[in-house]
């Protein structure tokens, strides 16, 4: 069976930008996209910061120029999704396959508790490839509410990132679902640019941090709705209205744009019992900024009290970037600066393998 090198999962800023530092690096890494690649910003219109584009960009035109750029070098991309990894020993193991009957659209759709019967099904042929090194870079998606005019208005009015596009909302009404520290963090970033920011919360109180409820709820342009559900986005070429039950109630409201602030799911999966992950299913990297990250990195601190390989995981040649690990950031420069710093390792750890 053949043996790749580097074998990169996924296909946004992460995996484009791992692939084509390790494809320069003369390593010929297989990258597995999915069956649409390109990531989240293929449903993104403007992109206004990306360095390197004082004009802009839009993002489909960005992800296919990353992805030429990658080829270009000499990477070898595939359109097929990994639907299941065996990092149990070296070299790993990946399937693309599916159990025979399964609808592939339903493949992002599987449930915590379905994924492992997946797999074991899976894993009844014969691996597609092994690799001697993995980078996981599968991203992460943004919870939505599945509301009529959700998808319809989705980057025309519909946003889940107020920090990317807060600055195409001056002088607008916006509202905000949720009501955790993104929700009010999107709120506030939102207060620089609209005239009216509207926080609808389906509880009578915020579950976000004490500080930052704070802010809010001191803050002239933002009201809050308490007990408040969206129920529907309206509008023609872009939100115009949306329609709510507020304490029992249907009203309707004007509304330019509607921000989705109630988390976002990582599309990590498949890699349950693999390589540790945190309660949110975000992949663990010896730079997580989380306590298990802490844990990890102490563990390797070398003599000099650097953290050795800071992107790799709890599986000794398996590298982790992106959205996928990004518990805060959540942006595309960072995740592809997160892919830069996976592909590096990976060449450096591999050097040490020879």
């Amino acid at each position: 069976m053949e043996t790749a090198t580097v074998v990169i999962i996924g296909s946004g800023p992460a995996g484009y930008s791992a692939a084509i530092y390790n494809s320069r690096a003369k390593l010929a890494p297989v990258l597995y996209g999915g069956f649409a690649s390109g990531g989240q910003l293929m449903n993104t219109t403007d992109v206004e910061n990306f360095a390197g584009f004082p004009n802009g960009i839009m993002g489909p035109d960005l992800m296919i120029g990353m992805r030429a750029q990658a080829e270009k070098f000499g990477t070898v991309i595939k359109d097929e999704y990994i639907t299941a990894v065996d990092f149990s020993e070296r070299p790993f193991k990946v399937w693309t396959n599916f159990p025979e009957g399964f609808d592939p659209q339903q493949f992002g759709k599987l449930k915590p508790e379905e994924i492992a019967d997946f797999t074991q099904k899976v894993k009844q042929s014969e691996p597609a490839l092994m690799a001697k090194a993995v980078i996981i870079a599968t991203g992460a998606s943004p919870i939505t509410l599945g509301i009529p005019g959700e998808q319809e208005f989705w980057s025309r009015g519909v946003s889940a990132c107020a920090v990317c596009d807060a600055a195409f909302f001056k002088d607008k009404k916006v509202f905000v679902v949720g009501g955790g520290d993104s929700a009010m963090e999107d709120s506030m970033a939102l207060t620089k640019f609209a005239t009216e920011v509207h926080i609808l919360h389906r509880r009578d109180s915020f579950k976000a941090s004490k500080i930052m409820q704070e802010r809010v709820l001191h803050n002239p342009k933002i009201t809050v709705h308490w007990s408040t559900t969206l129920e529907q986005i309206m509008g023609t070429k872009s939100v115009e209205k949306v329609s709510v039950i507020e304490n029992g109630e249907k009203k309707e409201y004007d509304a330019q744009g509607v921000f989705m602030a109630i988390g976002h799911r990582p599309m990590n999966l498949i890699f349950t019992n693999q390589v540790e992950m945190d309660t949110k299913g975000y992949v663990v990297t010896r730079q997580s900024g989380t306590i298990q990250g802490v844990e990890l990195a102490g563990k390797a601190l070398s003599e000099d009290g650097l953290v050795s390989f800071p992107t790799m995981t709890s599986v000794e040649g398996v590298f982790a970037a992106g959205d996928g690990v990004d518990v805060r950031y959540k942006q595309a420069i960072t995740a592809a600066g997160q892919g830069c710093s996976a592909a590096l390792d990976a060449e450096r750890w591999l050097e040490t393998q020879e």
